[in-house]
């Protein structure tokens, strides 16, 4: 007998985990076993992570943000320092500075494609002559890669050393002739991932930094541990502290789900930029009005986000109506990201600021929902969806 009424499809919210069978296998065999917080399943995950990134040395911490304070800590940034960050970000890119006690330099972006040119880094260099620059911060935003053999370049011309926010970028590399992992530390100190659920993997709550220098990755272990170490030859209970650090530990159990989560790496990156494509090819009715953000042909994203820009003004249209619009029908969207400069703490300690391209960005940009468990019609959904918005206008 047929449903009297159909049943509502699902909600489809921005991005959301994929969480399988084995994944709670993981998870429960760590339940069973000695150790939940510190145990064996770090170092596990560590080595799993810097192997599929091509890098020496992996450092597990608590979440995305402990791991870009960590690579300040180890770098040793702070008072009278500056580091360059784009105003196109997450706060904790440029709040990562403060921390330590550096001031922030915020750069411009491209407003196609969010991202920090070297032309940008250029600029913040020069706003901060007479100051020494001791890191630029570049963010591979939405999973597509900056220039970075040319901002590195930059950068070490100024004095300064390149501490990439990759977040949202496990699974991309940057095509130089050949394919460099982000991660690996070819132009960079340190890059920093996160393991959010909206996250290429997830660990619930979780972060890693990869490094290509031994003795900066053991200045960060150590300062994830209260700055705690133990010496040689002294009694087991021993230990003593240097300079403080903080509880960023990583425990065993998300440990656990995380080396479970990374072995799907290939598949979720795959499927992640399957459904890119399909987004691409579907929007192609809707343009000029919306269209896919740019993405450089040196990048080889797995895409975190799916970004669209939609010229709200000349449809008619606000953002918060088109956002309403799609919740109705079903589906979730959010935006990535209010300019940083332009919150009231860096505007009391910095003033007012004209960062145009972050400014435009922020005007138009809007993502759509992408996670690898999304089917092709949830694709063409949500571009249906946003085509009846477009409609109504």
């Amino acid at each position: 007998m047929a449903e009297p009424f159909p049943r509502p499809e699902p909600f489809l919210p921005y991005g959301r985990q994929t969480i399988e069978d084995d994944d709670v296998a993981a998870v429960s065999a760590a339940l069973r076993d000695d150790f939940l917080t510190t145990g064996p399943r770090v170092e596990a995950f560590e080595r799993a992570f810097a192997e599929a990134v091509e890098a020496p040395h992996a450092v597990a911490c608590a979440n995305g943000t402990a791991a870009l304070h960590l690579a300040m800590l180890g770098l040793g940034v702070g008072e009278g320092d500056v580091c360059i960050a784009p105003s196109t970000t997450f706060l904790a890119t440029a709040n990562c500075a403060r921390y330590v006690g550096a001031e922030v330099v915020f750069a411009d972006v491209d407003p196609q494609s969010g991202l920090m040119r070297p032309a940008d880094l250029a600029e913040a260099l020069a706003k901060a002559t007479g100051r020494r620059v001791a890191a630029v911060l570049p963010v591979h935003l939405r999973g597509d890669v900056v220039d970075l053999p040319a901002i590195a370049g930059l950068a070490q011309a100024a004095g300064a050393v390149v501490v990439e926010d990759a977040c949202h970028a496990l699974g991309s590399a940057h095509l130089d002739g050949v394919s460099v992992p982000v991660g690996s530390g070819r132009w960079s100190a340190a890059a920093t991932f996160s393991f959010h659920p909206v996250k290429t993997i997830a660990t619930g709550e979780g972060g890693m930094i990869t490094t290509t220098d031994a003795d900066l990755a053991e200045r960060m272990r150590r300062f994830r541990s209260h700055g705690m170490v133990r010496p040689e030859g002294g009694d087991p209970w021993w230990y003593e502290m240097a300079e403080p650090g903080f509880n960023y530990r990583l425990p065993d159990l998300l440990c656990a789900l995380g080396q479970s989560q990374l072995a799907k790496l290939p598949r979720f990156a795959a499927r992640r930029r399957a459904l890119a494509a399909r987004y691409v090819a579907q929007l192609a009715a809707l343009a000029p009005k919306v269209v896919p953000a740019a993405s450089p042909t040196w990048s080889r994203a797995a895409p975190h986000l799916m970004s669209v820009l939609i010229d709200f003004d000349a449809l008619g249209l606000t953002r918060l109506e088109v956002v309403e619009h799609l919740r109705a029908k079903g589906i979730g969207s959010q935006v990535h990201y209010i300019p940083v400069h332009s919150q009231p703490y860096y505007r009391e300690r910095y003033g007012d600021q004209r960062l145009p391209g972050a400014e435009a960005w922020y005007e138009r940009t809007l993502s759509l929902p992408l996670y690898p468990a999304m089917a092709d019609s949830d694709v063409d959904r949500v571009v249906e969806a946003l085509a009846g918005a477009l409609q109504r206008a």
